[in-house]
């Protein structure tokens, strides 16, 4: 759906039809995966995946619940696990510089420090930026509600997820500004932090292996349960 007037346009997914091109990300290294849809919402459940790739030095681990590629073109596996995505065919802006952003969600989630958050990610010459935004956490209850973040061009709002020891070729740190211009890859809403406690004694450094892959973790740290979303509404203070 595309609402707009000679200044502003709005993204709507009411996933009445399909996902809408959002996809989740399975435990046990399932990689993408399908959201569970019914008509008028989408559901992901624990175990989620442990993303290791922004593991000190750079941020953190994290959970990736629900995740939106905005542009395309796209792989037929990636088709066949988001489906039809109408954010990238109809080209909404990129520009999210103040944008705001409503969920309508609910869910019942044992945290254990997590939060709820929104992530932004753009491309910038040959390397990815992704930012978190810490300063505005994103409440779940048992009972549907709206929630809304604005993309707010202040630093101290946000943290940049950055990268492990191995993958600053892929990720680094690009200002939030011009990441905020061109959120070019994807946006998520990701659970974080994720207290990671390893099961056993691991030769050396943790964050210099794959948490959950190279050595087993104590899943009883990890954040469990389910969240529902039925709503995603992106309001742009202008066009791009």
């Amino acid at each position: 759906m595309i609402m707009s007037d000679n200044n502003s346009c709005t993204y709507v997914e009411t996933f009445d039809n399909n996902t809408g091109g959002w996809w989740g990300f399975g435990g046990n290294h399932i990689g993408l995966k399908p959201l569970d849809w019914k008509q008028g919402f989408v559901t992901t459940r624990s175990p989620w995946w442990i993303d290791y790739n922004h593991a000190p030095p750079g941020a953190g681990y994290l959970h990736m619940l629900f995740c939106l590629n905005l542009r395309g073109p796209f792989s037929d596996f990636h088709k066949d696990v988001a489906g039809e995505n109408a954010f990238a065919s109809k080209r909404y802006p990129l520009d999210f510089r103040n944008a705001q952003i409503t969920v309508r969600l609910c869910g019942e989630l044992e945290r254990r420090g997590a939060q709820l958050l929104l992530l932004i990610q753009g491309r910038v010459g040959e390397t990815i930026s992704g930012w978190l935004l810490t300063g505005q956490p994103i409440e779940v209850t048992k009972d549907w509600s709206e929630r809304t973040v604005t993309a707010v061009d202040d630093e101290s709002q946000w943290t940049c997820i950055g990268a492990r020891h191995d993958r600053g070729d892929y990720y680094t740190q690009h200002p939030l500004k011009t990441v905020l211009r061109d959120v070019n890859v994807n946006i998520m809403l990701v659970l974080f932090p994720l207290v990671i406690r390893p099961m056993g004694q691991i030769p050396g450094d943790s964050h210099q292996l794959r948490a959950g892959r190279d050595y087993p973790v104590w899943t009883s740290n990890l954040p469990e349960g389910y969240v529902q979303l039925d709503t995603v509404k992106i309001e742009y203070p202008h066009k791009s």
